[in-house]
């Protein structure tokens, strides 16, 4: 048994333990307070490199731009080919594509947020691709972005068209699977969109190899500057061949230098439309547009004021 200690001794103790008790008190304080201030520097920091990107990101130049697509579009061919065209240097004016007699020349200007795109897409796909597999005409598609405000901050207008940029520059012949899987996954207007690795996906599903290079270029944006710049020009400056026409909306369709005025869903308008341009071409008479009795559809997109 312990002996009983003295009233001095219980206060000796009793000091000592109140001591170690403040001692750890203190260390605790120390402890939380060094954290705070460390959490203070990693956020200032990561506002730092924030504010950085956004700086850099806005003072950036133009281009250069993605290989194919010196038009600032890529031109599909027969068999869904693409043709093959160096790129625009940066800060480099781009080239329009040559006029041809041999076949009928569509130009697709489009946003793929664009629900009205997306509308358009499926219903003039099947009339697209069978005159892309017969040689009858070539498809220019022109990726611009003009709903970057309708995805939640993500920009997903922009990506979206430098991914397609990505992939007409290193798997040209697969662009139109590309396309047209982009508009199967499309997402709906007023959400975040696809985020770059859901793209990749689309990509790798579209049979695209990714691993050579198009999944880095998606994911780090490489072509979003040129997008910038292209749906500026597109929406300010005349299209080439065309008579003061303007890519403010999306789509716009041109089918020899003639803006499609029909309704996006209207499929056998846009055949017809499509069929007298190449009777023109021709100089062979064609048929009148049969006449449909398809309700309205909604207009295209229009870019907003304060975009390009």
């Amino acid at each position: 048994m312990s002996e009983k200690l003295t009233k001095n001794e219980r206060r000796t103790q009793a000091r000592e333990q109140a001591r170690k008790m403040q001692e750890e008190r203190r260390r605790r304080e120390r402890l939380k307070k060094g954290l705070t201030i460390g959490g203070i520097i990693v956020a200032a920091v990561a506002i730092v490199a924030i504010v950085a990107i956004v700086i850099v990101n806005s003072i950036r130049p133009a281009g250069p731009g993605p290989e194919n697509m010196a038009s600032n579009g890529i031109v599909i061919g027969q068999d869904f080919v693409a043709e093959r065209t160096a790129a625009t240097p940066a800060e480099g004016e781009p080239t329009p594509t040559e006029r041809r007699e041999d076949v009928v020349q569509i130009e697709i200007y489009q946003d793929y947020m664009c629900p009205v795109c997306g509308t358009f897409d499926e219903a003039n796909r099947a009339t697209l691709e069978q005159l892309l597999a017969s040689g009858a005409a070539t498809v220019e598609v022109h990726p611009i972005s003009i709903l970057d405000r309708a995805s939640l901050g993500t920009k997903y207008s922009t990506r979206s068209a430098s991914a397609a940029a990505c992939v007409a520059e290193q798997a040209p012949d697969q662009f139109w699977a590309f396309n047209s899987a982009m508009y199967d996954s499309q997402p709906a207007e007023n959400t975040s969109g696809l985020s770059n690795d859901e793209i990749v996906e689309v990509a790798e599903g579209a049979g695209i190899d990714t691993s050579t290079g198009i999944a880095d270029c998606i994911t780090e944006g490489r072509f979003m500057s040129w997008v910038e710049d292209a749906t500026v020009r597109a929406g300010s400056e005349p299209l080439p061949g065309t008579e003061n026409v303007v890519a403010d909306r999306t789509p716009t369709v041109i089918v020899n230098g003639q803006q499609y005025p029909g309704s996006p869903a209207d499929a056998a308008g846009f055949q017809a439309f499509v069929t007298a341009a190449a009777g023109q071409q021709t100089g062979e008479p064609t048929e009148d547009p049969a006449e449909t009795d398809a309700p309205e559809e909604p207009a295209e997109t229009p870019a907003p004021s304060d975009e390009g």
